[in-house]
């Protein structure tokens, strides 16, 4: 079973709406909200800091596309973090979990 485990960042009050509508619309098996870490990046040509909450979620490659229209209807920034990265290998139960609880609609 393919999976990926994606990466998306968001303002602290907002990060477990974000990460229950994912699982809700079965977009993601599960997703881990790291509460609180500090972001430094380069924004409008000036260095930005801000506290952050960090989101895994773990689904499938076919909800990605799903995944990122989701975080367009509610995410808050304009331009917001999502990097999928591509799992090599891991445990075949839980990759076959995964694979099996993210929902059809991932994949329209």
């Amino acid at each position: 079973m393919s999976a990926v485990v994606c990466l998306v960042t968001a303002p602290v009050a907002n990060a477990p709406r974000i990460a229950e509508l994912a699982v809700e619309r079965e977009l993601a098996a599960c997703v881990n909200v790291v509460p609180l870490v500090h972001s430094i990046y380069r924004w409008q040509g000036g260095v930005q800091t801000d506290e952050e909450s960090l989101l895994v979620l773990k689904t499938t490659p076919a909800a990605v596309p799903a995944l990122e229209r989701l975080l367009d209807e509610v995410h808050p920034y304009d331009t917001f973090e999502l990097v999928a990265l591509e799992v090599s290998s891991g445990s075949a139960r839980y990759l076959e979990w995964v694979g099996a609880t993210v929902g059809p609609n991932a994949r329209s």
